[in-house]
């Protein structure tokens, strides 16, 4: 009796593996991945705030150093420092949650840190809204600040800080007043007699007009007269007043303003594009990995 032999089928066509753990291996490579990614990123930022928060530190505590380091004596310190350390405490505490919740894999602290970046890029839009629909009346509260700061220029020794602001504006922007150096007549301590001719602060000074690019720094310190006679100290030693018919600049800051803003206005919508983009890419990334955690792991304790 003969009996036939079936051989074996040989197929042609490749077959891919269906291991679930191969799959589970590729889900755990793309997991790590993104993990080690916003590790990596996050204590970027976490070392940024650090020197942020220790840059304002030191202005807080070194005044007299840091003044000398800069070179520049009417930089508004009192402000900024607060407003640096303020933000480096908030980025560190940001980029903190981020590397650790990435890197222990705490869905807590991803969920944590995905709603703080949440709230801030929602805070971004808001105010962009506002500025952009609201322009007008902020142009207005701007002006009103500005004009209320010339009035009450160096009234009160104890508060100077929007005072030193707005000259460190006006030196940056290369301007004397809001519309223009007749603003600065409306300064109480500026007024002189009747006879004597009206006074700017020495922020209003252009030192290109002199060919003389040290003569500002000249005037916050103590060579005022190297200057000439129309350099004045005027009513104390940290004032220091030019008078109005001197070389100084004759465009207000409100066009000086709008010539910046005109000029960097790509570079402003790209920084801000640019920092919202990557506020959405840490948000991706770190629900992503909030999501995908506990179901890959289950999977793999699963088949293993």
């Amino acid at each position: 009796m003969d009996t036939c032999e079936e051989s074996p089928i040989v197929s042609l066509v490749p077959t891919y593996s269906k291991d679930p753990q191969v799959k589970m291996s590729a889900q755990e490579s793309c997991l790590s991945l993104v993990k080690y990614f916003l590790f990596v990123f996050n204590l970027f930022f976490f070392v940024l705030g650090g020197l942020i928060f220790c840059f304002g530190t030191w202005i807080l505590i070194d005044k007299t150093s840091f003044v000398s380091f800069v070179g520049l004596s009417f930089v508004p310190l009192q402000t900024w420092s607060k407003v640096l350390a303020v933000s480096g405490v908030l980025t560190m505490a940001l980029a903190l949650l981020g590397c650790v919740g990435a890197l222990k894999e705490l869905r807590c602290l991803l969920g944590l840190y995905f709603g703080m970046l949440l709230l801030l890029f929602a805070t971004q839009i808001t105010l962009g809204i506002l500025i952009s629909t609201q322009r007008i009346r902020l142009e207005r509260r701007v002006q009103e600040l500005v004009l209320q700061t010339i009035h009450s220029y160096r009234s009160n020794p104890d508060e100077t800080a929007a005072e030193e602001s707005w000259d460190y504006a006006q030196f940056q922007l290369r301007c004397c007043g809001w519309h223009s150096p007749r603003d600065w007549i409306s300064a109480r301590i500026l007024r002189g007699n009747e006879s004597d001719e009206p006074f700017v602060p020495c922020s209003c000074y252009n030192s290109t007009a002199t060919n003389d690019s040290s003569g500002f720094d000249k005037l916050f310190f103590s060579q005022i007269s190297r200057l000439g006679p129309r350099a004045k100290l005027r009513q104390t030693a940290d004032l220091c007043a030019l008078p109005a018919k001197a070389h100084i600049y004759r465009e207000g800051c409100a066009q000086s303003l709008r010539k910046w803003l005109h000029n960097n206005l790509i570079s402003i919508v790209g920084i801000c594009l640019g920092v919202g983009l990557l506020e959405l890419g840490f948000m991706t990334l770190s629900i992503f990995l909030c999501r995908n955690l506990d179901h890959v792991y289950d999977r793999l304790a699963r088949y293993r």
